[in-house]
């Protein structure tokens, strides 16, 4: 059975691995290799130390981190981050879960505002948030690709009777 816990040391490996899973989708929806750097795992390690252990839960199945979720705190503002399910345990209900337990301690915590910012051409994760009660348009960030590789967006939203690329 899979119950939601908080992080523990001895997570750190799996938790690598996880946000590692999570950089390689999004590599492969963005068809970019370069995405998270040379070792991707090692920005695991700096969001630890970045929003503290406290403020991250992982889905345990027997002894096995199947799924992490993170709160980033900033005043009374807060954002989920990460949250990502191994690939093979997806549809399982367990990224709800992970969600579910942020969304407890945002509200534990006073917390005004929580946010979450799935890449664009991530539309199974902003489906997921929406389906989940993330139904506020809070920001729109928008970008001009300035670089040789332009050619890489592709059709995919439509905003204020506008199309953009993802």
């Amino acid at each position: 059975m899979t119950a939601v816990r908080s992080y523990r040391a001895a997570d750190l490996d799996a938790c690598r691995a996880l946000w590692v899973e999570l950089t390689e989708h999004h590599r492969l929806i963005y068809q970019d290799d370069a995405i998270g750097g040379a070792d991707p795992g090692l920005q695991f390690d700096a969001h630890l130390a970045a929003v503290g252990p406290g403020h991250l839960w992982v889905a345990d199945d027997d002894g096995a981190v199947v799924g992490l979720a993170g709160l980033i705190v900033d005043g009374s503002d807060g954002e989920v981050e990460p949250v990502v399910v191994t690939v093979d345990r997806r549809g399982e209900g367990i990224g709800q879960s992970l969600v579910g337990a942020v969304i407890s301690a945002a509200r534990a915590a006073g917390i005004r505002l929580l946010s979450v910012r799935p890449v664009a051409r991530n539309t199974d994760a902003i489906g997921f948030f929406r389906d989940l009660g993330f139904g506020v348009l809070g920001h729109v960030e928008v970008f001009m690709d300035l670089t040789e590789r332009a050619d890489r967006w592709v059709p995919g939203e439509t905003i204020a009777d506008r199309e953009f690329k993802v």
